[in-house]
C-alpha cells in the first residue's frame, strides 16, 4: 500500500506564490513517477503537472511558465512551486502516483489551495 502526504496548501494573494509537497511511503512505488491535479468546487478535477523518476516532466498549458515540478528520488517526495498565483488558481489540490505522464494509479488526500483577488 502506498500513502501520499501532501502539504504546503493554504490561502495567498493573487499575484504571490506557494509550495506543495507530496511525500510518498509504502512498499511500492508508480513505474512512471508522479504528478499534481487539482479540482475546483463544481468543477472536474484536472490535470496540472507530472514527473517521471527521470526529472522528465510535462505541464496543462495554464501551468506552463508559472508552476515548476519536481522531484527528490532519495525521500520519494515531489513539489509543486506555483508563482504568479491567480484566483482561478483557487481550488484542491491533489498528489498523484502516475502510471504514464497523464494516468493515475493512486490518488493523495488533497490539500486546499486558496487565491485571493
Amino acid at each position: 500500500q502506498v500513502q501520499l502526504v501532501e502539504s504546503g496548501g493554504g490561502l495567498v494573494q493573487a499575484g504571490g506564490s506557494l509550495r506543495l509537497s507530496c511525500a510518498a511511503s509504502g512498499r511500492t512505488f508508480s513505474r512512471y513517477g508522479m504528478g499534481w491535479f487539482r479540482q475546483a468546487p463544481g468543477k472536474e478535477r484536472e490535470f496540472v503537472a507530472s514527473i517521471s523518476w527521470s526529472g522528465s516532466n510535462r505541464y496543462a498549458d495554464s501551468a506552463k511558465g508559472r508552476f515548476t515540478i519536481s522531484i527528490n528520488n532519495a525521500n520519494n517526495t515531489v513539489y509543486l512551486q506555483m508563482n504568479s498565483l491567480k484566483p482561478d488558481d483557487t481550488a484542491v489540490y491533489y498528489c498523484a502516483g502516475m502510471r504514464s505522464a497523464l494516468l493515475v494509479d493512486y490518488w493523495g488526500q488533497g490539500t486546499q489551495v486558496t487565491v485571493s483577488s
